[in-house]
């Protein structure tokens, strides 16, 4: 199992296999549609990485989570890879709504057959977790218990 951090680490392992920096994958931050399509598009991208991140407002009767049909099978085209960061709900000040939004891109990615990674995004030491929390998390967004493994177990594309 795995784990992408935003630090260099080289202490107590938690269960993972291996740490591995941002810098190791090209991995884009969700934003805008216009930002999103963009993203999905480009198959040099290792990771979208929470697409729900800078998403405001919601729609009068479904959550705007940054994800849609169009976006989701285009990543499955291109072999991007949805990434949900427990660092953006550490952080949050409002969980819920954050959690919600992770939830329907759970959803809309096993729907559309999209490969998922959970990160732990830690920026210093403190906020890393282990490997049966961040499965934890994906069971709480919606993951099957093999889906959250999966998740942990990413492998980057060979080019």
């Amino acid at each position: 199992m795995i784990d992408i951090i935003d630090f260099e680490y080289n202490g107590e392992m938690l269960g993972f296999t291996r740490f591995y920096t941002f810098k190791d994958f090209k991995i884009e931050v969700g934003g805008d549609d216009g930002k999103n399509r963009k993203i999905v598009e480009n198959k040099k991208i290792d990771i979208f990485l929470s697409p729900e991140k800078t998403r405001t407002k919601d729609f009068m009767h479904s959550r705007d989570s940054g994800l849609n049909q169009v976006l989701c099978e285009l990543a499955r085209k291109n072999d991007i890879v949805i990434g949900f960061n427990f660092n953006d709900v550490l952080k949050s000040k409002n969980r819920s709504v954050i959690l919600g939004k992770m939830m329907q891109n759970v959803a809309l990615c096993r729907k559309y057959k999209v490969k998922m990674v959970i990160l732990s995004g830690a920026k210093d030491r403190y906020e890393l977790r282990s490997t049966k929390d961040l499965a934890s998390f994906g069971r709480v967004m919606g993951m099957t218990p093999g889906e959250a493994k999966k998740a942990l177990n990413f492998e980057r594309k060979k080019v």
